[in-house]
């Protein structure tokens, strides 16, 4: 697979996953394609050295780096994507814990379970990326147990 037809397919895939026009903003010109030497798949992105997401195996979309979170909530406020919480406990999301529903304050309608979000606080701050457990309705109308599995805190990428 050419270097073009990769940057095609990995910003359809970012379109899709994320909501339209962010494939773009997510992955400009110049970044960097690796593939997977058994299978010759996509496997990761890169800008310059940093990480921005990898494209899972098992379903081909994309898991984020907090590099890839940040890269989203300052080019693209309209992805899809987006759980904010209470500033209350942004510091035990920074470090990688879970979100429960109780401090979910708003999350995009149109998230569904197992869907890659990111996690803001209330000035729209990157604290975290994880995968939702509940659709985005849910999370806002639950008061009990976890809204965000989180994978990943900002402080975990230093």
């Amino acid at each position: 697979m050419s270097l073009e037809d990769a940057l095609v397919r990995i910003r359809a895939v970012g379109d899709y996953q994320f909501g339209r026009g962010v494939g773009a903003k997510l992955f400009p010109n110049g970044v960097k394609v690796s593939f997977s030497m058994r299978t010759g798949r996509i496997r990761y992105v890169f800008s310059g050295e940093k990480r921005i997401a990898t494209m899972r195996p098992t379903d081909g979309l994309f898991s984020l780096s907090i590099e890839g979170a940040n890269r989203i909530a300052q080019k693209a406020p309209s992805a899809k994507c987006f759980v904010t919480i209470r500033d209350d406990v942004s510091k035990f999301i920074i470090e990688g814990g879970d979100v429960f529903a109780v401090h979910v304050i708003r999350a995009d309608g149109e998230i569904r379970a197992k869907d890659e979000v990111i996690i803001l606080d209330s000035n729209s701050k990157v604290l975290a990326v994880g995968r939702a457990l509940l659709s985005g309705d849910e999370m806002k109308a639950f008061k009990r147990g976890v809204a965000v599995k989180v994978r990943r805190g900002c402080l975990d990428e230093g």
